[in-house]
C-alpha cells in the first residue's frame, strides 16, 4: 500500500483505484445522470446506485487502512461520510422504491408482467431489509472509527456488505429501473418526483 499523506481525504485520494469493481458509471442508457433530480426520478434513483458505488469502493479502502493507520482524521473523515451517506440518502433511495415506485409499478401492471412485478418488488423489499441488517452492524464499528477509537474493520464484512449491495443494485439496474421506464407513464413519474422531493424536503 503506498503512503499516504496526512493532508489527503481518505475519501478523494486520486491515487487509490479499484478495478475489481462495477464502474461508477454503469448504467443502463436514458439512466446515467449523476446529477439528476426528483424532475427525473428514475434517473435520480440510478443515479443514487453510482452514489452508493462510491460509498462502497470507501469502505474497501478503509478496511485495509485501518490496518495500517488506525483511525487517523483521514479515517474517521472516510466513516463519518459513509454514515452520513447511508443514514440518509440511502435509507431516502429505499423509502423512494417502497413508498412510491414499486405501487405505482403495481398499479401499471398489465397482463404477464403482473406476476414478475410482485416478485421482483417483492424480492427487493427482502433485500432492502437485509442489506439495512449488514449496515446496522458495520455502522456500529463506522462510528467508533469516526470517533477516533482504535477499531478495524472485518474483510469479510465489508466484502459481503459490498457485494450484496452491487448484486441489489445490478438487478435494479437490469430488471427494475427498465421496467418502470417502459410501464409508468408521464402522470406517474411525476407523482413519484413529486413524492421523492418531499421526502428530502427541497
Amino acid at each position: 500500500m503506498r503512503i499516504v499523506r496526512k493532508n489527503y481525504s481518505l475519501v478523494y485520494h486520486p491515487i487509490w483505484t479499484y478495478h475489481g469493481c462495477m464502474s461508477a458509471s454503469m448504467s443502463f442508457p436514458g439512466f446515467s445522470s449523476p446529477a439528476a433530480g426528483p424532475e427525473a426520478p428514475l434517473d435520480m434513483l440510478a443515479a443514487c446506485h453510482t452514489r452508493v458505488e462510491k460509498q462502497c469502493l470507501t469502505l474497501l479502502r478503509l478496511q485495509p487502512y485501518l490496518v495500517e493507520h488506525g483511525s487517523d482524521a483521514a479515517a474517521r473523515e472516510a466513516a463519518g461520510a459513509v454514515m452520513r451517506y447511508f443514514d440518509t440518502a440511502a435509507k431516502h433511495h429505499h423509502e423512494d422504491e417502497e413508498q412510491d415506485l414499486f405501487p405505482a409499478l403495481l398499479e401499471a401492471m398489465a397482463g404477464s408482467d403482473a406476476v414478475c412485478i410482485r416478485e421482483l418488488t417483492r424480492d427487493l423489499v427482502a433485500e432492502h431489509r437485509r442489506l439495512e441488517g449488514r449496515w446496522t452492524a458495520l455502522r456500529e464499528k463506522l462510528e467508533a472509527i469516526a470517533d477516533g477509537e482504535a477499531m478495524t474493520l472485518s474483510a469479510n464484512e465489508v466484502a459481503d456488505f459490498v457485494n450484496a449491495y452491487r448484486a441489489h443494485i445490478l438487478k435494479e439496474d437490469t430488471e427494475l429501473l427498465p421496467m418502470a421506464a417502459r410501464l409508468l407513464g408521464e402522470e406517474s413519474l411525476k407523482d413519484i418526483g413529486q413524492a421523492m422531493r418531499a421526502r428530502r424536503g427541497f
